[in-house]
């Protein structure tokens, strides 16, 4: 990866709408070399997907819930159907297997507390290798970025 595809890589993660041209334009490239470079870094798996976000607080997903969960046992079937259980469930939005005191690191997006309350029943009071949780609530999102850095 040159120079070239960090900045059509920076250009995407900023605004991936833009028109090939626009992006061609953007890093000085005609743009049948700017599609090609674009087609290769989707091949090899450097651009995974194109996705819109969507603000879910105006959507009524106001309460953001960092869970941290921590099991019984450690056996890997016990924690592969805990991960399936939590990565299935739609009200997380990202789940990590962490080193630490905790065995698992949620992030919840939900409407409301009852709502949260029924995640929990389904998804952690439901799993009987789960021993403890612990439940932070964010009072405000003061950073979100799901840009990668990219050493020019």
């Amino acid at each position: 990866m040159d120079s070239i595809d960090r900045r059509i890589l920076d250009q995407l993660q900023r605004d991936s709408s833009l028109t090939n041209q626009a992006l061609a334009d953007e890093v000085g490239l005609s743009p049948s070399a700017c599609l090609k470079r674009v087609k290769r870094l989707r091949e090899e798996g450097i651009i995974e997907r194109e996705v819109a976000l969507l603000n879910p607080n105006a959507l009524g997903q106001c309460l953001h819930i960092v869970v941290e969960v921590t099991m019984e046992r450690d056996n890997k079937s016990l924690y592969q159907r805990f991960l399936t259980s939590a990565v299935n469930a739609p009200e997380v939005k990202q789940c990590y297997q962490v080193t630490g005191e905790c065995d698992f690191v949620l992030i919840v997006t939900v409407a409301d507390l009852d709502e949260y309350d029924r995640f929990c029943d389904r998804v952690l009071y439901s799993d009987d290798n789960m021993r403890k949780f612990r439940t932070l609530l964010s009072r405000k999102r003061h950073k979100f970025d799901t840009s990668v850095q990219l050493n020019h």
